[in-house]
């Protein structure tokens, strides 16, 4: 690569990319609805929201000082992150409260990319972390899922027109959003059934000693403060 073709690509990732039109934005709205609301449709796109969850429990892992061993995703879109390190401590409370609470602070930062018209950006971004996690995927349906939606990322940043381009991200951010709602109601219904005695807010309060419910609430008011300050951004095109 010589140094013009370097310095375009940088322009490109740095530089801003015109706002689509509202009723792109409002379209792919109702088509991040679309396979978030239905039971059979999120059955299946459940498992991107699950890569951002485990990706979140990893990713803070690293940055709070443990080891990462390894993720694994399940055709359930169930998910495991096994990290190393003092099994207690705010490093520990750090990583189990950041699987709930990553897709929709994902969903926030990639609408304050896309409102400040960093769309290249945020899917360079994106499939940089995708990449950075299929490295510790440790199971053959985990590395499939990452692939194929790394895969997705690719072929739009490099053979998709700008419009196209546009119109992705705006979904990918609107599902994040809308997707990042559920789990916790999910999680809720659950628990209010006598399930998911492990579940991420329970290891929570046997770590802090704070009820399991205050730590659900916790991931709600993320996901529904995301989701309104979110919408918000992405709305103002």
């Amino acid at each position: 690569m010589d140094t013009s073709t370097a310095s375009s690509l940088w322009d490109e990732l740095i530089g801003t990319q015109p706002d689509p039109d509202l009723w792109v934005v409002l379209a792919t709205m109702v088509a991040a609805l679309a396979i978030v609301v239905p039971h059979a449709l999120w059955r299946i796109s459940r498992n991107a929201i699950t890569i951002a969850h485990e990706g979140g429990h990893g990713l803070v892992a690293l940055l709070t000082g443990r080891t990462l061993t390894g993720i694994r995703l399940h055709s359930d879109t169930s998910g495991l992150t096994v990290s190393k390190g003092k099994p207690y401590g705010i490093g520990m409370i750090l990583t189990a409260s950041a699987g709930y609470t990553a897709p929709p602070l994902l969903g926030l930062g990639g609408a304050a990319l896309l409102a400040a018209g960093r769309i290249t950006l945020l899917l360079w971004v994106a499939t940089a972390l995708l990449v950075a996690m299929l490295v510790m995927i440790r199971n053959a349906y985990g590395a499939l899922t990452v692939v194929l939606t790394g895969g997705t990322f690719v072929v739009v940043s490099w053979l998709a027109g700008p419009q196209v381009q546009a119109a992705f991200a705006y979904a990918v951010v609107w599902f994040l959003l809308l997707g990042g709602v559920r789990p916790a109601f999910e999680l809720q219904a659950k628990r209010a059934r006598g399930g998911a005695g492990d579940s991420d807010a329970d290891q929570l309060s046997r770590l802090t000693h704070v009820p399991a419910g205050l730590w659900l609430f916790l991931f709600h008011a993320v996901s529904l403060c995301s989701l309104i300050g979110g919408g918000r951004w992405l709305l103002e095109v």
